[in-house]
């Protein structure tokens, strides 16, 4: 029975040379994500901002208007009406009651069900959330704090396990592919909860899995072919492990997928920055954290043979261009 491979072998595809694009579309790509948030900034979640979050399922999808003025009528605060999925699914957030006890929160959501059940025949109560701005402000600072040392854990373990260049260059491409997924949440306006938070996590340990193998990779050539070219080393070194690369990928996505179809809409948000995630984290790997060695100048081990001696093993031409088996 064959083995199945996305990917030939013996590729042999000039990343480098497009090393001067990808750097562009990357920092566009930054740039617009940053620019987007900072413009329509972010739906945070109950989480996030603390609140009321009530979640009502419709035979049709209704007006956002007519909901909201049934629920701004009842005297329970100013409410923040949100479509979800395919329209027929409303969340209502509202602010805290007052004597922020479960008693109250209960007559809140009570009375807010009673009355879309009475304007709406069919509306059905899904589910509902609290939390108190105190504790919305520690999950914020909790939420930004795991990201930040995360990305800072990983590139300093780069720097240890390999050179300074490899911690810089993982950091920026992470850095990269967060910030497009935010800019995907501004854009989208998904709701951004601390399932979010986990997702953009494991984003980040996709990513660095993916870029230490290849600088794991680099940095074996680099021991090898010490005569050999930068450029050269980084395309064989890329090109080796990209049938892996590759697989990996596309495995993970087949699983998001099918999430994204089946998993309904409160897994929606995390499986669409999942996916995106797996994507940029690709890209970067292979066009951004790699290329990004040369021009933070990094040079193959020089031979440290004695003077008068020779390397006795000769690299041949084929075995330059042929990748080993990843």
């Amino acid at each position: 029975m064959r083995l199945l491979k996305l990917v030939p072998d013996n590729t042999n595809i000039d990343f480098v040379r497009l090393r001067g694009w990808a750097f562009g579309l990357t920092l566009a790509l930054t740039l617009l994500a940053v620019g987007v948030t900072f413009a329509k900034g972010l739906n945070l979640g109950v989480d996030f901002v603390g609140g009321l979050m009530i979640e009502e399922k419709f035979p049709f999808p209704p007006s956002a208007d007519r909901v909201r003025s049934v629920v701004d009528g009842l005297g329970v605060g100013e409410a923040n009406i949100q479509t979800v999925g395919d329209g027929r699914t409303i969340s209502i957030r509202l602010p805290v009651p007052k004597s922020n006890d479960e008693g109250a929160t209960n007559a809140v959501v009570r009375k807010v069900e009673a009355a879309l059940g009475q304007q709406f025949p069919g509306a059905t109560f899904s589910r509902y959330d609290t939390v108190s701005g105190k504790v919305s402000g520690e999950l914020i600072k909790h939420g930004v704090l795991a990201v930040v040392l995360a990305i800072l854990g990983i590139g300093l373990f780069a720097i240890f396990r390999f050179e300074w260049q490899f911690g810089v260059s993982t950091i920026v491409a992470i850095v990269h592919d967060l910030l497009v997924t935010l800019g995907f949440f501004a854009i989208t306006q998904f709701e951004l909860d601390l399932t979010i938070i986990a997702a953009f996590l494991t984003i980040i340990g996709y990513s660095i899995n993916d870029k230490i193998v290849i600088d794991d990779r680099i940095r074996e050539n680099m021991r090898r072919y010490r005569k050999m070219d930068m450029r050269e080393i980084i395309n064989l070194s890329v090109n080796e492990t990209l049938p892996r690369t590759v697989m990996t990928s596309v495995t993970i996505l087949l699983a998001l997928v099918a999430l994204l179809l089946l998993g309904g809409h409160v897994l929606r948000g995390f499986t669409a920055a999942m996916i995106l995630g797996i994507v940029v984290g690709t890209y970067s790997s292979i066009y951004v954290s790699s290329s990004l060695l040369i021009t933070l100048g990094l040079r193959a081990e020089p031979n440290r043979e004695k003077p008068g001696t020779t390397d006795k093993r000769k690299v041949t031409d084929a075995e330059r261009i042929t990748p080993r088996e990843s």
